[in-house]
């Protein structure tokens, strides 16, 4: 559906205009060069979600503006089959003044619709954005959320043959985020092709059939998506390189600086004595660490995925106030103990050694997929979905006063 070969954007840097006129005019360079896209080149096929993840200042945005034709490459081209539509900056298209209702034949003209066919889908248009009368206010008036609604809504109803999607779907609420990931499921499984660009990475690992890295506007990876974010996760690691010890990757899911290491990844639950394990069943973790070095306030954490990857749940000694000093030689256990209360399915542990919240200041050692384990069956009341709430259920005959 969507050929890129050797993309490549360069943006001139001027100190000032008058550094532009004189270039012109006396044909020297007076700028400097930044390059936004480098080389880049990958195949979108049909019924294919793709998406893109990358540091602030990777490239993104203006690849996007590249293959939307907003922005003209340096170099390379660009082959697409069939109607491209972006949702990029929430407002693009719109005209503030006029009513949402007036801005519908504005923004579908825009994205290549024909006055007929707007006029035919402009109830359907209205009907999926449910934003009823303020359709005839001015656009101006719109909260962000219900700009995001309408300019969803156009571009579906478009039917684009390549929708790209950058973070407009997180503004919105959680019943129009799961309406509209429906509806892209729904056109995706009849010919429409997707590019999605997020930094919620539970979404992307949700969503996408493949996901491509790019880092400094070249094309780190792309492939089977949980690899390529857990190759992100570790590009993140290395952000403040200079300032600490090398991160070294010793596979394809473990990587740190090694300081102190994870030596094993256990999970058993009291009753099974093993991780085959009941819902509702009291679990234990434990994290076997050693340590090469004299280091103070560590972080221990774990997290759990489901079968499509997403994080469930996420923990660690730093949100829970405890103080973590290893010595050099030494051996550690870090125990995490939980009522286990999720859905029957199968499920993997990540786990790492870091300071702080997260591993971005400082990486000893992060292990994605360090073990699986799985619900069996449940304790108790039997459930449906990911997670156990175990309400309490009342049911009481009303009077008819109280009716």
């Amino acid at each position: 559906m969507l050929e890129v070969k050797n993309l490549t954007k360069i943006f001139k840097i001027y100190k000032n205009n008058t550094d532009r006129l004189k270039e012109l005019f006396f044909k020297k360079s007076y700028h400097k060069e930044f390059v936004a896209n480098k080389d880049i080149s990958f195949d979108l096929f049909q019924k294919e979600t793709l998406g893109i993840i990358g540091l602030n200042g990777a490239g993104k945005s203006t690849l996007l503006k590249l293959i939307v034709q907003v922005l003209e490459p340096t170099f390379g081209k660009i082959i697409s089959h069939g109607r491209v539509t972006a949702l990029l900056e929430l407002g693009t298209g719109f005209n503030q003044e006029l009513s949402g209702y007036e801005n519908i034949f504005l923004n579908g003209t825009l994205i290549g619709m024909s006055s007929k066919e707007i006029k035919n889908k402009i109830d359907s248009i209205i009907d999926f954005s449910e934003l009823g009368d303020y359709i005839k206010e001015p656009i101006l008036t719109y909260s962000s959320g219900m700009k995001m609604r309408l300019a969803f809504s156009i571009a579906l109803f478009s039917e684009p043959k390549i929708l790209i999607v950058d973070e407009a779907l997180s503004v919105g609420d959680a019943h129009f985020q799961q309406k509209c990931t429906k509806a892209l499921r729904k056109r995706k499984d009849k010919d429409m092709s997707i590019i999605y660009v997020s930094h919620d990475l539970n979404s992307l690992k949700l969503l996408c059939d493949r996901v491509m890295l790019l880092h400094k506007g070249e094309v780190v990876d792309i492939g089977e998506p949980e690899r390529v974010i857990n190759r992100y996760n570790f590009l993140i690691s290395k952000i403040n390189e200079k300032e600490q010890k090398p991160v070294l990757k010793r596979s394809e899911n473990s990587y740190g600086n090694f300081d102190a290491e994870i030596k094993k990844v256990e999970l058993r639950g009291d009753e099974s004595k093993s991780n085959i394990i009941s819902s509702g069943e009291n679990t234990k973790i434990f994290v076997k660490i050693y340590s090469y070095k004299d280091v103070d306030n560590v972080t221990v954490g774990i997290a759990i995925r489901d079968k499509f990857a997403q994080e469930i749940f996420g923990t660690n000694t730093y949100y829970h106030h405890k103080k973590v000093d290893l010595k050099r030689d030494e051996s550690y256990v870090c125990i995490f103990e939980t009522k286990m209360n999720i859905g029957v399915g199968k499920y993997t542990i990540t786990a790492a050694l870091h300071t702080n919240e997260n591993h971005i200041d400082n990486c000893f050692h992060w292990i994605d997929n360090a073990l699986e384990f799985e619900i069996a069956g449940t304790v108790g009341e039997a459930f449906i979905g990911l997670c156990r709430l175990e309400p309490k259920i009342s049911f009481e005959k009303v009077s008819k006063d109280d009716k």
